[in-house]
């Protein structure tokens, strides 16, 4: 494989790109919130995550790891600074209301209820905070008949109805393979604090954005709801196809590989039929509109499947595409990573000791950058607290109390050491 595009560095944390200025206090565990907050930090902002002196659970989710680092943990969390609290001690929490005192934005994905039994939920933040953002996730939303319960990525995927449509025809529910889910939850977590930080530039007030997991995977319910709403039909598992364009579904070709090809509208069904060499299909009565086609679906997978077999996969997607038909090559993830464009759009980059995923926001005045790769519990730790204002005597006393872990600094294992 060949090297992969170096990150551009930035200058300082949170100096440059279109949320430099931007603070944001990060407590969430696991992958959506951690997923937004990572966003947040690619475009400039100052991102501090706080853990407990457990750590982040993800850090032992693997192999593989990089040093302590789990693959699974570094793929969400850099560009951040790194601190450990902990917040179920009152000490804890006078810290955490110091770091707050100076941020924008509190990301949160506590069992529901936490924080309003520490006296940090967001009424009582509001009061004291009234400019800041607060973006609460949960499983199930905080109250109705499932609030507080807990969430979980493929147990949303089956109460949220995916897994029902997810898989082939004659065999059972399937989970998407990646935690969709989460991914999603932290999109929009990310969307929401965007529209709230906007709406304060006329308001000056902050505002919760409140995420439930169940939320984002209903959201993902699209078109199946729609055709649902319309026709009082259940959507069923279509495998590769689609629910309301055909062809438009995966194939196997002369090699035996797949190729996914779409017919999604008559004039990219007329194309791939002269690609096929089969011109006379585009008129045939039962193929003629994408109606007929989807009445005659079966019968139009089945002939377009004889004649897939015949072509050559190497040629046929790029060729088919240049020519309108959407259609490419079903892909491995070594292969994905590898291929030339995906580097040419910078999505493979070099952060420090780890190969990873790129920036999917390209803003051509302030792009992102990684400036920091994930980072050991507890780096940041003494840095951040004297920045909030604690003097050296005060964190020394709040390591040794285990209210703080820091990996250097005052108190810590490595100055006890040093001074041994």
């Amino acid at each position: 494989m060949e090297p992969v595009e170096s990150a551009e560095p930035r200058a300082g944390h949170g100096a440059c790109g279109a949320l430099a200025g931007i603070r944001v206090i990060d407590l969430s565990r696991v992958l959506a919130g951690p997923y937004a907050g990572q966003m947040m930090g690619d475009h400039g902002a100052e991102v501090i995550k706080v853990e407990p002196p457990a750590g982040d659970m993800t850090r032992e989710w693997g192999p593989p790891f990089e040093g302590d680092v789990s693959a699974y943990y570094a793929g969400l969390n850099r560009n951040k600074e790194h601190v450990s609290l902990n917040l179920a001690v009152p000490q804890g929490r006078a810290v955490l209301r110091r770091l707050l005192a100076d941020a924008d934005v509190v990301i949160e994905n506590f069992k529901a209820g936490t924080m309003e039994r520490w006296g940090m939920g967001p009424e009582e933040l509001r009061e004291e905070f009234p400019a800041l953002v607060y973006c609460r996730i949960t499983g199930f939303g905080v109250d109705g008949p499932m609030g507080g319960l807990p969430g979980y990525d493929a147990v949303l995927q089956a109460a949220g109805g995916i897994m029902s449509i997810n898989g082939e025809p004659d065999g059972g529910p399937l989970k998407v393979s990646m935690p969709i889910v989460d991914l999603t939850t932290g999109m929009l977590a990310l969307s929401g604090i965007l529209m709230a930080l906007h709406e304060r530039t006329r308001s000056g007030r902050g505002q919760l954005v409140d995420l439930a997991l169940l939320d984002g995977a209903v959201s993902l319910l699209h078109p199946s709801a729609a055709n649902y709403f319309m026709s009082g039909e259940p959507p069923v598992r279509l495998g590769n196809g689609h629910p309301n364009v055909a062809p438009y579904q995966t194939f196997a070709t002369a090699s035996g590989q797949s190729l996914f090809v779409g017919g999604g509208n008559d004039r990219q069904f007329a194309a791939l039929c002269r690609y096929l060499d089969r011109p006379d299909l585009a008129d045939d009565p039962r193929f003629r509109t994408n109606g007929d086609r989807m009445a005659n679906r079966s019968e139009l997978a089945g002939i377009v499947n004889e004649l897939m077999e015949k072509i050559d996969l190497d040629e046929a997607a790029t060729k088919m595409l240049s020519e309108g038909v959407p259609a490419s090559r079903v892909r491995s993830v070594p292969e994905v990573v590898a291929d030339e464009h995906v580097r040419h759009r910078k999505m493979v980059v070099e952060t420090g000791p780890f190969t990873a995923l790129g920036i999917p926001v390209k803003l051509d005045r302030t792009p992102g950058s990684i400036a920091s790769p994930p980072k050991a519990q507890g780096t940041d730790t003494v840095r951040v607290l004297r920045d909030a204002g604690f003097t050296d005597a005060e964190i020394a006393e709040l390591v040794a109390a285990r209210v703080a872990i820091a990996v250097d600094g005052p108190g810590s294992a490595t100055e006890a050491t040093r001074h041994a």
